[in-house]
């Protein structure tokens, strides 16, 4: 083989002369964010007038789906793989776990540096720290400000699990002692505001923002905000789901004021936003929170239509036909192969993923390539869920069937106020571009991704999955009240039949012993990256600890 040739295959990803030309690449995670908690989904409770608007004026994804918690949805994210293809199925990782995503796995900033990208992340990374190799900056992201655990306080950024208490708060790989005190999604909107203008335009920019909010904090302040915030939601009976709002709304000024920094440096009508939740809503205090996830049922950590079904919108000026709810089946894994067809990457150069390019699909409104989604296997949980086509089987369950139930609020009493998203400071910008928001177009849209199942004239029939497999139409019934396994028994032989060949594939869950010697008190009440150092900790002395924790 030449040289010519050497030099081609090794460039096949780089970017093309006039790298600017790729798009800028805006993905913003909500954390813990229920199906029921934006205002596009029918809910006028809690205003989300910025992500509102951006739904409105690119793609609602009504059929979208990420994982039931928070690593394994991050894992799905950044490699394009079902997390049983990578060995991260099952729960969360803790910050005293000696383990991270396998660093055999090339990542999504790993791919976007090849074509040119300034890769930079902002806020939780959830996928590993106790080496400093498996943090961000070693795998592919040129900076970071954010926290490597699974959640934290807002305002003292410290975080509770198994086996202490501990700061976790970086600059890189630095301590941001700095920062106690400033209110974790302002820290983490400022951040990005930075980034944004102080960015050269020169080189297409990568920003993943994953939020804190709207998580749950430590026990003995489990849903900070600002009490100026809180207090604007006096009309909502539930003083949880007050301070819940609060979180939110600060979320959603966030989305605003990033819009607004890619205005005014010019980048907005060259950029790809994605928000999207990582996970169904923890409603009803579960992990002492208040999402909704109305009507669908079942709550984070479920395998059903609750735990599953994200909250997502494209945006684009790139997407050919915007402006309407997206019916395209899509899961978390194919964010990876459909960013990089966005940035004209050569996708068949993308070896061994799950996901798909669906950006074609997305912007011309063609069918989805995707016609089944693995929800996830998980042995130790014993539970499972596959969806094919309309049909939904779904088997075991998680905390023995507790949450396995609807739950509310609706939010269908409150009013929705359309000037206010029109007017918002997101829709203010794409009126801008001359993509003013009208409020039949948004009344329109709404109406069409709102999920009513009151329209099933269809007697109920349980589902007891601790005892045997489930089968939905999930189109049909996308509340999972009536379960069809005795009805179809041969759809439901076929989706077993299915599960068992994914099943096949399967790597072993990752999931190892807290390691004593992650116990924040060690390391000055702080979590770190404890496996870089040699330890002159007595193990003998130290309790053992086990999977549990105040958080999943």
């Amino acid at each position: 083989m030449n040289k010519l040739v050497l030099v081609l295959l090794a460039t096949s990803l780089l970017p093309a002369e006039a790298g600017n030309n790729r798009p800028h690449i805006i993905f913003i995670l909500a954390d813990d964010l229920g199906w029921n908690d934006v205002g596009f989904h029918g809910s006028g409770q809690i205003p989300t007038p910025n992500i509102d608007a951006l739904a409105y004026s690119g793609l609602i994804l009504q059929n979208y789906y990420v994982t039931a918690i928070c690593t394994p949805s991050r894992s799905a994210l950044m490699t394009g793989k079902y997390p049983i293809h990578t060995g991260m199925q099952h729960t969360v990782l803790y910050g005293a776990e000696p383990r991270g995503l396998p660093l055999t796995e090339k990542i999504l900033p790993q791919y976007l540096k090849e074509l040119g990208y300034t890769n930079r992340i902002v806020g939780k990374w959830h996928l590993g720290s106790y080496k400093r190799v498996y943090t961000p900056t070693y795998r592919g992201f040129d900076s970071h400000i954010g926290f490597w655990t699974g959640h934290q306080d807002y305002f003292d950024h410290t975080a509770v699990e198994n086996p202490g208490w501990g700061f976790d708060m970086r600059r890189n790989l630095d301590l941001a002692y700095d920062l106690h005190g400033q209110y974790s999604t302002d820290v983490f909107t400022e951040e990005s505001v930075k980034i944004i203008k102080d960015h050269n335009v020169s080189t297409p920019l990568f920003l993943y923002l994953a939020h804190a909010a709207v998580h749950s904090g430590n026990p003995y302040n489990p849903l900070p905000a600002p009490d100026e915030t809180v207090a604007q939601f006096s009309y909502i009976d539930n003083y949880k789901r007050q301070r819940f709002a609060a979180m939110l709304t600060k979320l959603d000024d966030s989305v605003g004021a990033v819009v607004k920094a890619l205005s005014d440096k010019n980048m907005l009508q060259s950029s790809v936003i994605v928000f999207s939740s990582d996970n169904g809503g923890p409603a009803a205090g579960f992990n002492l929170n208040a999402a909704s996830n109305y009507p669908l049922k079942g709550v984070k950590n479920t395998l059903w239509e609750g735990g599953v079904r994200g909250a997502g919108l494209l945006w684009s000026p790139l997407i050919k036909k915007p402006q309407r709810v997206a019916k395209q089946m899509m899961h978390v894994s194919d964010w990876l192969p459909t960013l990089l067809g966005a940035a004209g990457a050569d996708i068949s150069t993308v070896q061994n993923i799950d996901g798909t390019n669906l950006w074609d699909s997305l912007s011309d409104n063609t069918s989805s390539p995707r016609t089944e989604i693995l929800h996830n296997i998980d042995d130790i949980y014993g539970n499972s869920a596959l969806t094919v086509g309309p049909w939904k089987l779904l088997q075991g369950t998680t905390y023995n069937g507790a949450w396995d139930n609807w739950y509310g609020p609706s939010g269908r009493e409150y009013g929705y106020n359309v000037s206010q998203v029109i007017n918002s400071v997101v829709g203010l910008a794409l009126k801008s571009l001359h993509q003013p928001l009208t409020p039949d177009v948004i009344l329109k849209l709404r109406s069409l991704a709102d999920v009513n199942c009151s329209k099933q004239n269809k007697a109920p029939i349980p589902c007891e999955p601790l005892k045997e497999a489930c089968l939905f139409n999930v189109v049909e019934d996308p509340c999972e009240r009536r379960n069809v396994a005795k009805e179809y028994p041969q759809i439901l032989k076929n989706l077993q039949e299915i599960l068992e060949k994914y099943d096949a594939t399967a790597i072993p869950p990752g999931n190892l012993p807290l390691d004593p010697r992650g116990d924040p008190k060690y390391w000055n009440y702080t979590f770190t990256n404890f496996g870089d150092y040699d330890s002159t900790l007595n193990l003998n002395s130290l309790q053992k600890y086990t999977f549990t924790s105040y958080y999943h």
